[in-house]
């Protein structure tokens, strides 16, 4: 009898220490965040949507050197040159990204004497249909423009590391 009683009592220790543990964890503040109205923090190293920048004067960035072509290793960046004027230097009158090979190992962005092509912030692009994804010179330009501030912030932040 003594036996059952203890067993019983050592139960209803475990039952209310449980309880109150489930009561703390019930009333504490939730760890989740809401994603479509809150997102959560983002690492300036973050590898997302490619976009092609602009000097502060309007100048495109790209010098036409091709090394980000030439390192891509999923061979997902397609780049022809021209003449940029009278002074000898070139430009690029074609710049593509095919989103759906990309890998996004931020080679590119490595190897870019001038810090014209940069993986962004965006993590928020996704597309109906494949042709969405092939990204041409006016989208990434057009993604440079949009992010210009927090690219530049998160260069800023980067650069003691490179």
């Amino acid at each position: 009898m003594a036996l059952e009683q203890a067993a019983k009592s050592l139960m209803l220790k475990e039952f209310v220490s449980a309880f109150f543990l489930s009561m703390r964890y019930f009333f504490a503040p939730k760890s989740t965040v809401n994603y479509p109205f809150e997102k959560g923090p983002v690492s300036p190293r973050f590898r997302g949507e490619h976009a092609l920048r602009r000097y502060p004067n309007g100048e495109e960035r790209c010098i036409a050197c091709k090394l980000c072509e030439a390192i891509c290793p999923a061979q997902a960046i397609t780049i022809e040159a021209g003449p940029r004027g009278n002074d000898g230097t070139r430009r690029t009158t074609r710049y593509d990204i095919d989103m759906t090979k990309c890998i996004y190992c931020g080679y590119c962005q490595e190897a870019c004497p001038v810090e014209a092509i940069v993986e962004g912030p965006n993590f928020e692009f996704a597309a109906e249909t494949r042709e969405e994804l092939f990204y041409n010179k006016e989208k990434l330009l057009e993604n440079g423009e949009r992010w210009e501030q927090e690219l530049a912030r998160n260069i800023a932040l980067d650069a003691p590391y490179r």
